[in-house]
């Protein structure tokens, strides 16, 4: 079977042709290129980590890294110390207290070959002079923690943070039963740390979301977002009736048992503590690559979810001798198996029309199993992604689900293919619209660019005017603003504002309660901060970021409307691109009388987004925001602190000047300012305190 496999090809691509590209590139491509890998790969970090909706597979996201590794070698003098290379992804969250890790804890670098396994081993043994023994552990998929006990008893849990600073979270592991809140035992260390991982198993996993299916909640996308959202929640309570358990694999402290790892791990399961239940010592690399290839296929029968093993040098004193980079230890390395794969046949292609006229290809298959779930669709990314994989209608095609994300087609059977099969082609239309789309030089894909009369690109905006991270409208979701769409209600999002209670009571599944509070969180979205306002207005390329360096700079939108291209290139994050875009929107008419109508319902295009450098009541204070407010959402007293020349800051240290306490404070961070002797305000306090 001759597969067109797209993984493949796009390793070989990193590893052969990128290096040909990079070995020719001067200073400034470099700078360039560096600079947009730099910024993806914390974008990605960011929805892994934080916001646990990771968007590609580890697969990808190592392509990624691995090439700014390669031209960071190329041209040292372009390394930062923020770059993603020199630190490790933060999952450092403001609801919770931030705690130093004693001892860092690092990330480990990884690779999917086991060539490079042999490699790791052998600069091993260069490097100590003999070939040492290995423990080889599988690897978890979950959240790591950090668990610190003093006398016996449990005083802290600890996410990896940033791998030098990491969120307390002590409150909710307790809950967790698997982990000993006390322990008692001949030889228990005074002081010792505990290294390990968070997750859910694959029945508790499948249980939890057949529950949430059937009270209508959103279902978590696999087991590992499902423990990292549950480990930041704010109420221990619902953290305690979900079904988290732990594995701990590492063992710290001043005084341990033995001088190799894997007798500490027993040493610490002899205490009571629940370490891994699949742990070998390995005599050489042999007996590693052994141990790898027998549990590519037994770890699936498993109850819990494993993407690799992890490689680790036995003796202590060895792997204090081979030290580490600022990242990764040298003394260990993770092994991940390729992600799992099955092939099905290509039924047809659909072409989505998203907020902006872009347009996104997703296959439909038929149905298969992969990774535990049914899949019937497949991402296909672009054109040039179809492309790449030469598809036609009827095809075999493989398709992946690495790390449970959104399936994806990488390969094609082309022997299966039937003769005269009908190649899938982009179409050169909106297929929504009937308008010719539009593919800009530089970008890799085609949108449909009438913005303002393409149904799907309407509501689609709609959407993301309501959403939570732009007017945060309550009660306004996905299929309330399709219902109000299909119902004549809304034609565009100053059409919100004009809506009665008793239209909103009348449609299906609402209710009087419903539509008022509807109607009070759209009088409430008024008074939102000015840069969520633009970033809500969904102008093409202007995410939170840029909205921010906006509104900084233009503190109306009458000033950013007659901005000139030369006054926005002039800003940070601002390119040629993003300015065309901004210019633009303010040249459309329509576009304007939008915004002079949402103007007419209340609201104001004006305001600053300042960091804490003006003056003001706040000025030269640094304040925390901890619960909810009734006059505020999270963002907008954010907003209203640095508008009164103050700090935002989301964890509480000896700098923190007061706290702004609302509804369901976290315990930590109350506890915390009490024991420093930092001042609590109430929300009316603090009102009071800024119109001083």
């Amino acid at each position: 079977m001759q597969l067109r496999n797209v993984n493949t090809r796009c390793l070989e691509l990193s590893l052969s042709k990128k290096l040909i590209l990079i070995s020719n590139m001067k200073l400034a491509e470099a700078k360039k290129r560096i600079e947009e890998l730099r910024k993806t790969i914390d974008e990605h970090n960011h929805r892994y980590y934080v916001l646990n909706q990771p968007t590609i597979s580890d697969f990808e996201f190592d392509l990624l890294l691995n090439e700014l590794q390669t031209l960071e070698r190329k041209f040292p003098e372009l390394i930062t110390p923020d770059s993603p290379t020199m630190r490790v992804g933060s999952d450092l969250t403001e609801e919770f207290v931030q705690v130093q890790h004693r001892w860092p804890m690092m990330s480990l670098g990884n690779t999917y070959s086991e060539d490079e396994v042999r490699e790791f081993g052998e600069r091993i043994r260069k490097t100590l002079g003999y070939e040492p023994e290995y423990v080889c552990e599988l690897k978890y998929d979950g959240v790591s923690i950090s668990l610190t006990y003093e006398n016996g008893v449990l005083v802290s849990a600890v996410t990896r943070g940033d791998g030098m600073v990491g969120d307390d979270v002590t409150v909710n592991v307790r809950t967790i039963r698997s982990i000993p809140v006390r322990v008692s035992a001949p030889g228990l260390p005074p002081s010792f740390a505990l290294r390990g991982e968070i997750y859910m198993p694959r029945r508790g996993f499948e249980e939890m979301n057949r529950i949430r299916q059937q009270k209508g909640e959103p279902l978590f996308a696999n087991p590992r977002n499902a423990a990292a959202g549950t480990l930041k929640l704010l109420d221990p309570r619902i953290v305690a009736a979900r079904p988290l358990e732990c594995f701990l694999y590492y063992l710290l402290g001043d005084k341990l048992p033995s001088g190799n790892h894997y007798d500490n791990i027993l040493a610490a399961r002899s205490w009571g503590f629940r370490t891994p239940d699949v742990m070998e010592r390995c005599a050489g690399m042999e007996g590693v690559l052994a141990f790898i290839g027998e549990w590519s296929d037994k770890r699936k029968s498993l109850p819990y979810e494993t993407d690799g093993v992890v490689v680790k040098v036995n003796s202590l004193a060895a792997q204090q001798l081979l030290g580490s980079t600022a990242k990764s230890p040298r003394w260990a390395i993770a092994y991940k198996y390729a992600a799992e794969q099955a092939v099905t046949e290509l039924l047809s292609v659909d072409f989505q029309v998203g907020r902006t006229g872009n347009i996104t290809p997703v296959a439909n298959l038929r149905p298969v199993q992969l990774a535990g779930t049914t899949v019937k669709r497949a991402s296909l990314h672009n054109s040039d992604q179809i492309e790449l994989l030469g598809l036609h209608y009827g095809d075999s095609v493989i398709i992946e689900k690495g790390g449970e994300i959104i399936p994806k087609i990488v390969g094609v059977d082309s022997e299966k293919r039937t003769t005269g099969a009908a190649e899938v082609t982009f179409p050169g239309e909106c297929p929504e619209c009937g308008t010719a789309l539009v593919r800009n030089e530089g970008e890799a894909n085609h949108f449909c660019p009438n913005y303002l009369h393409c149904p799907p690109q309407i509501t689609r905006r709609i959407i993301h005017f309501v959403s939570r991270k732009a007017m945060d409208i309550e009660g306004l979701g996905e299929e309330t603003v399709e219902l109000l769409w299909s119902n004549g209600l809304i034609h565009n999002v100053a059409d919100l504002y004009t809506l009665k209670h008793e239209q909103l009571a009348s449609l299906e599944r609402m209710g009087d309660k419903s539509a008022s509070n509807i109607l009070a969180s759209l009088a409430k979205s008024l008074t939102a901060p000015w840069h969520r306002k633009l970033f809500a207005l969904g102008i093409r390329h202007v995410g939170e970021t840029v909205a921010k360096t906006l509104a900084g700079s233009f503190h109306d939108i009458d000033r950013l409307a007659g901005a000139t291209e030369e006054e926005l290139l002039a800003l940070p994050d601002i390119g040629p691109r993003i300015s065309a875009s901004i210019r633009e929107y303010f040249a459309d008419a329509e576009n304007i009388e939008i915004i002079r109508r949402l103007r007419e319902a209340g609201m104001s295009f004006e305001g600053a987004f300042v960091t804490g450098r003006g003056t003001g009541p706040l000025a030269g204070k640094t304040v925390v925001v901890s619960g909810t407010f009734e006059g505020f959402t999270r963002e907008g007293i954010r907003a209203a602190i640095e508008a009164a020349g103050g700090k935002a800051s989301g964890s509480v240290s000896g700098s923190t000047s007061f706290i702004v306490a609302g509804s369901d404070m976290g315990p930590s961070k109350r506890a915390k300012a009490v024991a420093m002797g930092i001042p609590i305000l109430t929300e009316e306090e603090f009102v009071k305190m800024i119109k001083e």
